[in-house]
Formats: structure tokens, sequence, C-alpha cells
């Protein structure tokens, strides 16, 4: 019985699936290939790494704040925000 060595993933692959990865929707098989990619590539990591973050941010401009503005913020920009923040959802 001759068990078959691992598909190498390139950064390409891992970049181009990473929200599938993070997400938690990719099978398990191709999960493996990809841990396999980040146990030896520190660019992905910190690729994965920065992603991570910009996600995060994202999500924290986009949450409700109860915080008043300031007054020399333009009514235009506060709407464009507003409007952005409704499409998202």
């Amino acid at each position: 019985m001759s068990t078959a060595s691992p598909r190498w993933v390139t950064c390409r692959e891992f970049i181009e699936f990473l929200m599938d990865y993070l997400s938690g929707e990719m099978p398990e098989a191709q999960r493996d290939e990809f841990d396999n990619h980040l146990s030896c590539c520190p660019s992905c990591i910190a690729y994965m790494k920065t992603y991570k973050q910009t996600i995060e941010i994202g999500k924290a401009a986009l949450a409700p704040s109860e915080e008043p503005l300031p007054d020399e913020v333009p009514e235009d920009l506060v709407k464009a925000v507003l409007a952005a923040r409704d499409k998202a959802r």
C-alpha cells in the first residue's frame, strides 16, 4: 500500500483561497495542504496575519458607534460613510 505525498500548495494558491481557509469552508484534505505550506512559508504567514488584521479593521470601521462626530467632519462625508455601511450589511 503506497501513501501519496501531499500536494505542494503555491503561495499564489494560498492567497487565492485564503478566505476559504480562514472561514473554515475548505475541505480538510485541502486545509492540511495549506497547513503544510504555512509550516514553511513565512511570507504567507505574514500575509495571512495582515489579511486578518484588515478584516478586523474593516469590521470595526463599519460597527455602529455612540461617540459624537467632531464638528469639522463634513456632512457629505458622514452621508457617504453611512451609505457604504448600509450597503455592506
